[in-house]
């Protein structure tokens, strides 16, 4: 936040649902795309080795992904928010036919050349990924529920990074299986649908100045952990 005082924020007028909008996307600037090692890994000059490490200490933020939603189900009175919330688990673990987005990425761990059973076994994961990804779980299980859905919002940027994933690995990485990136593929139009869903929770409950400036801390702390899991990832593996 800003060395603006609680009082200065509470005198300063609140933002439009346009305004507020526009303040949370600009937030884009410190998402993990401008990350150095993934900038690296669209120029297609990591090594195998690298990839897989990066596959398998991001699997440790994707098994979380669902145990972060259901803490913030959890947390969450709201009949209707809960349904639409229960997708997100469901998209992850997997339900019906739909073997979910964690098989997904243990297909893209085995694309990249690590068996089932060593990714699994989280063998590989960082002290700095794990202390990043639980500490992002921990917020969900303490914070309002509101404050979860707003910290999900990092999903607005997440297409893009999917779209330049699926067009530059093929021929940068041509040892990688192209099956191995369904993940990507189906995770663009999933996370346009949430993001929909987490604006319309967060711009109606953010309505103060004070309200949206907390909600842009909250944006970049979840920002700010994905960072740090790529600056765990880029010192093991440099």
């Amino acid at each position: 936040m800003n060395m603006m005082s609680r009082q200065e924020l509470g005198c300063q007028p609140r933002w439009d649902k346009q305004t507020f909008t526009e303040q949370l996307l600009a937030k884009e600037a410190c998402y993990h795309i401008h990350h150095p090692f993934n900038i690296r890994m669209q120029q297609g000059v990591l090594s195998p080795e690298q990839i897989r490490g990066w596959v398998a200490n991001r699997f440790y933020y994707q098994i979380n992904i669902p145990r972060k939603d259901a803490a913030i189900l959890a947390n969450c009175p709201d009949r209707a928010t809960r349904r639409l919330w229960t997708l997100r688990i469901l998209d992850h673990d997997g339900h019906g036919g739909n073997e979910g987005g964690i098989e997904a990425w243990v297909r893209l761990g085995e694309a990249v050349g690590i068996p089932r059973a060593e990714l699994w076994s989280l063998q590989h994961v960082l002290p700095g990924v794990r202390f990043a990804v639980d500490a992002y779980l921990n917020f969900a299980r303490r914070a309002p529920w509101q404050e979860g859905v707003c910290s999900s919002l990092t999903e607005m940027f997440a297409p893009r990074i999917h779209k330049d994933r699926l067009a530059s690995w093929p021929s940068n990485y041509p040892w990688i299986d192209p099956e191995g990136l369904a993940y990507f593929r189906s995770r663009i139009s999933l996370a346009e649908r949430d993001v929909e869903h987490g604006l319309h929770v967060t711009l109606g409950h953010f309505i103060t100045r004070e309200q949206q400036e907390r909600a842009l801390d909250i944006l970049q702390f979840k920002l700010d952990v994905l960072w740090s899991m790529m600056d765990a990832i880029a010192l093991a593996y440099d």
